[in-house]
């Protein structure tokens, strides 16, 4: 996928704040205010098993900023299932809303939903996942490829220049987003001549129990020489992680990962995963309000990029935000910035207590 700037994210930020607050004035005179009382979106999230994000980051915030924006949303989780979020989907489309955002479970299934939706007036939107194929009309993400090279820069300071066998567990393959964090990543780590690629392999739907034993494959065949693993996500670096214990190299081997969870900041902590890819999801959030926002009043919302989508030869206007590279030297900032709603309270519990005084976490 091949990203298209066309204008600073600082713009974005101040724009998904800004549609939280400017609802009324001359926008309501024009008949903005009743177009915006009428709209009404449905919001499928995918699962709760690739990633604890989706329950215990995205819902919460989506929520709230919604609720701050003044505009009803229907929010609900497929459970992993595509045909629980086709009827989800045409449950919310019967329920009158005028706007369906939905994280893909698989490009194909995903278009059909947008092509029922689009067919029946229901404008789409993608969220967190460009739907390949689609008929999106938006797409609201972090950039993909762009948190792949965070990770590689990430696993690349953990390693430094020495000579190093990495292996690679991808994301499902059926999630386009995968395809992006490995483009970023090999953009990184194939440069450095003094590391080897042997093994890689993508993970199906994300299962973290598969991908433990996808990685002690690898470590055994490999005869435990391995020396970094460039894991798509923390739930992934943490199953590595296990087989690492296992075998009394964690900690040793530096493991990435990404979406900044509890489990993968604890990780940082205890020193067995090096680093982790933090995306606000307050931002996120609040960016695809932006959206939701501007077409409820039959405005055109402000994006920051196109995204190509090769299947649908298409462009698709989008609103893509910058990653942040978070190890141990910075990993307070996960809290204190209160963009992923993760406390002190719900990182530094029993032994992490005294780490995170370490760490600077209050």
């Amino acid at each position: 996928m091949i990203f298209k700037r066309t204008a600073c994210l600082a713009a974005i930020a101040a724009m998904a704040t800004a549609a939280l607050t400017g609802c009324g004035g001359s926008d309501d005179k024009k008949g903005g205010g009743s177009a915006k009382a009428k709209a009404k979106v449905g919001i499928i999230l995918p699962d709760t098993k690739s990633s604890v994000r989706w329950e215990n980051f995205d819902l919460p915030v989506l929520k709230k900023a919604f609720a701050a924006a003044g505009i009803p949303a229907d929010i609900q989780n497929a459970e992993g299932d595509k045909q629980r979020m086709q009827t989800i989907a045409d449950q919310m489309i019967t329920s009158g809303v005028t706007m369906l955002a939905i994280v893909n479970l698989d490009s194909n299934s995903g278009a059909a939903i947008e092509q029922k939706a689009k067919a029946q007036g229901v404008q789409t939107i993608d969220y967190d996942r460009l739907t390949l194929g689609g008929s999106a009309d938006y797409y609201v993400s972090f950039d993909g490829v762009q948190v792949g090279r965070v990770q590689g820069q990430g696993l690349q300071k953990c390693l430094g220049d020495k000579a190093s066998n990495i292996v690679y567990l991808d994301g499902s393959p059926t999630d386009n987003n995968a395809t992006l964090f490995k483009q970023g990543a090999h953009e990184v780590l194939d440069k450095v001549s003094n590391y080897k690629q042997v093994a890689e392999q993508a993970v199906p739907d994300w299962d973290n129990q598969q991908a433990a034993t996808i990685f002690e494959q690898m470590y055994t065949q490999q005869k435990g020489k391995i020396d970094g693993v460039l894991a798509a996500n923390d739930g992934l670096g943490n199953a590595a992680i296990s087989i690492l214990k296992k075998n009394n190299e964690a900690g040793k081997v530096p493991v990435t990962g990404q979406d900044a969870t509890v489990q993968g900041l604890q990780n940082i902590l205890d020193g067995t995963q090096c680093m982790t890819v933090y995306k606000p999801n307050k931002l996120e959030a609040d960016s695809l309000v932006s959206v939701v926002t501007a077409l409820a009043k039959g405005q055109k919302p402000q994006t920051n990029a196109t995204s190509n989508d090769p299947q649908g030869h298409r462009q698709v206007p989008s609103i893509l935000l910058n990653p942040v590279l978070i190890n141990k030297d910075n990993v307070k900032q996960v809290v204190t910035d209160g963009g992923s709603g993760i406390t002190a309270a719900d990182l530094c519990k029993g032994a992490y207590a005294a780490k995170c005084k370490t760490a600077g976490i209050q």
